[in-house]
């Protein structure tokens, strides 16, 4: 991709945040962004530097982590195309409270803060929407404290691994694969499992004939069988 040619109203309309605003909008709003390539590794911010910015994944998958006082890390987020991460600490006017770093090699648009107070300031449709995007976020948050402490690690790891279909309760049974974007350490750090744990459970799902693991790709066999599985 060629990043002097990154059509940057474009891209912003295909967000939800941003699909309402008119043509001339998205342009004003274009100007406070910009495009990094990074790779694999490599910390997009530190937890308690200076927040002036919001960010999108364009390419790539990033992770937003802490690190307890014993060392050990916790994924908190796993953001990939088209997610969003920091609005809220960038409003708060606070340093991030989280570290942010590419799994992949990437491309990171970068929003800054004074252009999008800017448009608050002049649209009040667009405040409506920024306060939704926080909301649905503050909304995932409750969910997975709710799931750490009601579901059991098993459920955790059928829940990721359907996703939606895990709150369908008569939706068909299909065949489906589903390609895990990191890796499952990382996945397992997401869900509050250790990796051995997290490992467990995918082979007591193959054992039980509900799924088949090929590397990072997870062919579920009966996606309504893995969702109404107890284990023994």
């Amino acid at each position: 991709m060629d990043l002097d040619k990154f059509n940057y109203p474009r891209y912003l309309s295909t967000l939800p945040l941003f699909s309402s605003m008119r043509e001339d909008e998205l342009k004003h709003l274009a100007t406070g962004c910009h495009l990094r390539r990074m790779e694999r590794g490599k910390l997009i911010f530190r937890a308690g530097e200076p927040c002036n910015e919001f960010h999108v994944t364009v390419l790539g998958q990033v992770k937003l982590f802490a690190i307890s006082p014993a060392g050990v890390e916790k994924v908190i987020e796993l953001c990939g195309p088209g997610h969003s991460f920091a609005e809220a600490v960038m409003f708060m006017g606070a340093p991030y409270v989280v570290s942010a770093q590419t799994l992949t090699d990437s491309l990171i648009l970068t929003v800054d803060k004074e252009m999008v107070v800017s448009e608050i300031r002049q649209n009040p449709d667009f405040s409506l929407r920024m306060l939704a995007g926080l909301s649905r976020r503050l909304h995932g948050l409750i969910k997975d404290v709710e799931g750490y402490a009601l579901h059991s690690g098993v459920q955790r790891v059928i829940g990721y691994l359907l996703g939606d279909r895990m709150n369908e309760s008569e939706a068909a049974s299909e065949a489906i694969t589903v390609s895990l974007p990191v890796s499952k350490a990382s996945i397992a750090s997401r869900l509050s499992l250790t990796p051995e744990y997290f490992s467990r459970v995918l082979n007591e799902l193959e054992t039980a004939g509900l799924i088949h693991v090929d590397k990072r790709d997870i062919h579920i066999t009966d996606t309504a069988r893995l969702a109404n599985y107890q284990p023994r």
